[in-house]
Order: C-alpha cells, then sequence, then structure tokens
C-alpha cells in the first residue's frame, strides 16, 4: 500500500532550492526576521512518510500564494487588523482574514496540544496555512455554530487517475463512495488516516468539541487531530528540520511545503477575524481531479449554501509543473506564469476565476436583547432558552453577517458546547445571533452571559444565569434485597454486607438517597439508641477509637441502583433478638430484625 500512495503521484515537482528562493523572495518582502526559520532550505527531503500515517492521500490542494505585501495595515499590530467605521469589520489585508469559527478552532487546538504535548511547540499559524491550502479555511468559514461545515468539503477520487489509488476503506461512511476514498473536512483527511491511521491503529480522529464524537468535517475535530498528527513522532516545530517534516508528512510534495511555508510566514505576521462564511476563496488547484465542493474544484458552497465560483474543475496549474512534451519555467513567489505572463503555465492564457467578493454588512450601531433577561437551569441540565441578541443598524435595521462573540462571566461550571466558556456567533439575515446550547454544571450559584460586537464599540448586553441545586434524591420505601434470616453469635459478627436494602420512589430506583442506620431498643412506641447488642465499627477512625462501637451511622448512600450494602455489623457478649432501624429524610422506614445467640457449650 505504501507504493500506492504514501508518495505524491504527479511529476515535475519543484525542486527544493526553487522553493527555497520562492519563498525568501516572498518573506523578505512582509516578514523580515522570519525568512530564515521558514524558509526551506537547500537540503535533501525527508524519506516519504509511511502510507498508513498519510494525511490527504496526496489529494489536491489550493496552490494559491499570500500576497507579497504584509499583512498588517501601516501602524497596525500582530493583532486584529483595523475597522472600517461603523462596521465592525476587520479592514487588514484581506488575506489575513480568517473566518470568526476556523480562527478559534486553530487557536483551540494550538491551545490544547500546548497542554498534552508542549515540547511539540506547535503554533496555530502552521494550521491556518494548512487549512488554508488544504480547504480555504473551510471554504471561507461556511460552518454552523458548532463548527461542523455546511456541506462536505471531498477532495477528487483517490482512483488512480492523477491522484494515488485508494479503494474504499470506510464503505462511504465519511465519503459517500464504496469504491475509491476521497480526503475528506477542513484539514482534508483520508478515512483511512481518520479511523485507522494513528500510532495506536485507532486513528488520528479527535474530539476537538467535546461532543463525544470524531467527526472530520468538523473544524475543531479535524484541527486537533491535525495537530496531533504534526506533533507525531516526538518533534519539535521549533526546529527547521521537524518543521518541514511535519508539513510533507501531511502531503509529500516540495510544492506543497512551499506553499504551506509561504501562508506560514504571512500568518505570522497578522491576522484579524472575519465573520464566518466570507472568508477569502482561493482560486487554483494542483492536480487534475474533480471533486465535490472542496479542493478538486468544481463549485464551493460559501455560509448561505450558494455556490461561489472555484475553478473548473480540472484545477489551476501548481507552481513549477511541467509535462512530458514542453517543460516550463519555475514558478515564482507570485505562482506559476506562462511565457505570456497569464496564470496558469503555458503558451495558452487560462482565465482566472474571480472569487465574488462578500457584500458588505451594514454598519452595526447596536445590539438588542432578544428574550428574557434571566436564564434559569437546574445543576446538571441545559438551559431551555439560549441568549439571543439582534445586530441593528442607526435605523434600526437588521445587520447580517456580523460577529457576536458571547462570553460567560463569573464563577459558574456552566458551559457552552466543547467546553468553551465564550463563542463567536454570525448574524443571519434577520440580524439575529443564538448562542447554541449552554449546559448548567454541577456548581449552583450565578453567572453573566455577555454578548459583545466583534471589532465594534457598542454597548454589551448582559442575561443574568443561575444555576440552582440538584433537589435532594427521594425514596418512599426501603425493602431488604433478601429475605434471609440474620443470625450471629454473641462475640462473633455477621457475615460481611449481611444486610443489603434499596431504596425507591414512586416504585422505581432511588439513586443518591441519604440513609441513617441506627440499632434500637425494642420500644414501638419510643424506639431509642441501644447501649447494648449489635453494633457498627466507629467508621473512619484510627488507633484504638477504630474498634469502639457504633450504633448510629448517618453518611449512607444508595448507588445508582438505588441499593445499600450497610457496613459489617458486630455483636457484643448479650445474646437476644435487636432491632436496625434505617430511616430517610422522606420518611420511609425499615426495621431489621438481629438474631445473636449464645456460643454453642456456654
Amino acid at each position: 500500500m505504501a507504493a500506492r500512495y504514501g508518495r505524491r503521484l504527479r511529476k515535475g515537482a519543484a525542486s527544493t532550492a526553487v522553493a527555497a528562493a520562492a519563498l525568501a523572495a516572498l518573506t523578505a518582502s512582509q516578514a523580515p526576521g522570519v525568512a530564515q526559520s521558514v524558509v526551506a532550505k537547500e537540503q535533501p527531503a525527508p524519506a516519504p512518510p509511511p502510507a498508513d500515517t498519510s494525511v490527504d492521500g496526496g489529494s489536491a490542494y489550493y496552490t494559491d500564494l499570500p500576497p507579497l505585501n504584509s499583512p498588517v495595515p501601516p501602524g497596525g499590530s500582530d493583532g486584529p487588523g483595523t475597522t472600517t467605521a461603523g462596521t465592525g469589520i476587520g479592514t487588514g489585508a484581506t488575506e489575513a482574514g480568517i473566518p470568526a469559527t476556523v480562527l478559534a478552532a486553530y487557536k483551540k487546538a494550538e491551545a490544547a496540544i500546548a497542554e498534552s504535548d508542549p515540547g511539540c511547540r506547535l503554533p496555530w499559524q502552521l494550521l491556518a496555512a494548512i487549512g488554508k491550502v488544504e480547504s480555504g479555511h473551510a471554504n471561507g468559514g461556511a460552518v454552523d455554530v458548532e463548527g461542523t461545515t455546511l456541506k462536505p468539503i471531498l477532495g477528487p477520487q483517490l482512483n488512480g487517475n492523477g491522484f494515488a489509488s485508494i479503494p474504499d476503506t470506510d464503505g462511504g461512511r465519511y465519503d459517500g463512495d464504496p469504491r475509491y476514498d476521497h480526503a475528506v473536512g477542513p484539514m482534508q483527511f483520508i478515512p483511512s488516516t481518520w479511523s485507522k491511521g494513528g500510532p495506536d491503529g485507532n486513528g488520528w480522529g479527535a474530539d476537538g468539541n467535546g461532543d463525544g464524537k470524531k467527526d472530520p468535517n468538523n473544524v475543531f475535530d479535524a484541527t486537533l487531530a491535525a495537530g496531533h498528527y504534526l506533533c507525531n513522532g516526538g518533534r519539535d516545530l521549533s526546529v527547521q528540520r521537524d518543521l518541514e517534516r511535519a508539513i510533507l508528512s501531511y502531503n509529500y510534495s516540495q510544492d506543497y511545503l512551499h506553499t504551506v511555508l509561504s501562508w506560514y510566514a504571512y500568518y505570522r505576521k497578522g491576522t484579524h477575524e472575519v465573520p464566518d462564511g466570507t472568508g477569502a476563496l482561493p482560486v487554483h488547484h494542483s492536480g487534475s481531479g474533480t471533486g465535490s465542493g472542496g479542493p478538486a474544484g468544481g463549485a464551493r458552497p460559501g455560509a448561505d449554501g450558494a455556490a461561489r465560483p472555484g475553478g473548473s474543475g480540472t484545477g489551476g496549474a501548481k507552481p513549477g509543473k511541467t509535462t512530458p512534451d514542453k517543460p516550463k519555467e519555475p514558478a515564482g513567489p507570485g505562482g506559476s506564469h506562462g511565457s505570456d505572463g497569464s496564470p496558469g503555465g503555458g503558451d495558452k492564457p487560462t482565465p482566472t476565476p474571480t472569487p465574488t467578493p462578500p457584500a458588505k454588512p451594514a454598519p452595526l450601531t447596536a445590539l438588542e436583547r432578544v428574550g428574557d433577561k434571566s436564564l434559569t437551569a437546574t445543576a446538571g441540565t441545559e438551559f431551555a432558552a439560549p441568549p439571543r441578541v439582534r445586530a441593528e443598524d442607526a435605523a434600526g435595521k437588521p445587520v447580517a453577517g456580523a460577529s457576536v462573540r458571547f462570553t460567560l462571566v463569573g464563577s459558574t461550571d456552566a458551559r457552552f458546547p466543547g467546553d468553551a466558556t465564550a463563542v463567536t456567533v454570525t448574524t443571519g439575515k434577520d440580524g439575529l445571533a443564538t448562542a447554541p446550547t449552554l449546559r448548567a454544571g454541577d456548581k449552583a450559584g450565578a453567572f453573566t452571559v455577555r454578548a459583545t460586537a466583534v471589532g465594534r464599540t457598542v454597548p454589551a448586553v448582559d442575561f443574568d444565569g443561575t444555576v440552582k441545586a440538584k433537589p435532594a434524591p427521594k425514596a418512599d420505601a426501603l425493602a431488604r434485597t433478601s429475605d434471609k434470616e440474620l443470625t450471629a453469635t454473641a462475640g462473633a459478627a455477621f457475615a460481611d454486607d449481611a444486610v443489603e436494602v434499596k431504596a425507591t420512589y414512586q416504585g422505581k430506583a432511588a439513586a443518591g438517597v441519604r440513609v441513617t442506620a441506627t440499632m434500637v431498643t425494642d420500644d414501638p412506641k419510643n424506639p431509642v439508641e441501644n447501649g447494648a447488642g449489635p453494633y457498627f465499627k466507629n467508621p473512619g477512625a484510627t488507633g484504638a477509637d477504630k474498634d469502639k462501637p457504633v450504633r448510629t451511622l448517618t453518611a449512607l448512600t444508595t448507588d445508582a441502583n438505588g441499593l445499600l450494602k450497610l457496613p459489617k455489623i458486630y455483636t457484643d457478649a448479650h445474646t437476644g433478638t435487636f432491632q436496625l432501624r434505617l430511616t430517610t429524610a422522606d420518611g420511609a422506614v425499615l426495621t431489621v430484625k438481629l438474631n445473636v445467640q449464645a456460643p454453642t457449650g456456654a
């Protein structure tokens, strides 16, 4: 299998030296001091990665290179770009804008791996560079509030025609094709790598948003999986050699390495957040396959599901590509060009499709609360109504496409999906931004959900959140699980766990019910703690006190099935019939008889 898809099957890759020269020209113009740390040096390429750890199977990818100018506007910083007055939308270089949810996924993956594998030193900008090249940041951020793509992003059929030959490995589960595999999702994982290719054989798939699923179509899951993959083998991505090895293991092509490193250098100089669905869409593709809504070509869906121009389906020429008939000159930092200067290479100019720029949203001047201000839920449950606001302009009309961030403020266990304390949502055509389902934690108390407009200075909208404590479990009946008579010899003990009871409420098992067990006198009118007869040992005591008789226990609780096994019961020298009384706070009572016999021959 390694011979089939462990390497790129397309021919004529540019040499390492050409890639280095092109990237050096790019980074020298936009990122002084960064070029040396990210340029592919003139040295032998690392060995191809094993086939069972390939990510995209040598599938198609976008070959567009970043602009030569710096992504940071004059006077800007490495943080968010500037904003246009009244819009709240970043105005840094267009290509430096990354859709809000996708950007959050890159940074969340970086934070997770910094904790689990700090020696890898994974920068989120590397994930962004790969995400840009593999899928154009999930087709310009065409994802829902959970980070799942609105439509599948599929690479070409890997049938050996211009790409690797990978017969189906997942029964079409991820790519819908029962004959051949396709690269899937924002980070273009082939199914076999996602589900089987990991070091433990369980695949590289990951759950990045904490919903209990590993979905290659979810940008949080896919970016975390990509991060683990890049860090595999103890790599330190601050070391140039390891960085190059990691990128080449993703797609073994010097052109691919050059393209990813170009975007990596570009993003290191600064990015800014743009609303989901409005990211700049790349155009040119490598290879000649045909796919569905993704890197292989064809129309690509935007956030509203409408098709956007994305190439002809045959793919643009990749930099440095050659043909058996006539060699082409190696590409410069701006991509591949023909003799007449037209993009695409060759003697005949190939028209380059131009993405339709997203419509500029109306100026946002206010956020208005929709629904109740107060949100209440019981610990461990979900809030019935999610926080919701409407973005409005100065005339009170709704503003579509605005980014609204919901943040949990205060000491609380409440969380959004993925254990997140903040989420960014894009307003719809009606100007509404609805936060994802909010789950109350186990801690009771008050907190605040604050809605703010991303990139705009407008008053925030606060929601008052309250988590109520869980009501104490109830039980209206106690019963023994066995009718066996309980007998022991004086001075000895009853069998271990001799007394087991079950608590129920309205006929159903009652979990977590507190039960009090007391050895009582035989007086039905006034049962009080007995001073003689059977007893428990002092729980938790040490030294001489651990054997001290105790005839009342209060820290007893039924398990998930409503069952409770009492601690071992001992006897003193007294014989006869004694009573063990079990009670609950709701008034359920059970009396158990304990028979103590004299020793044989006494």
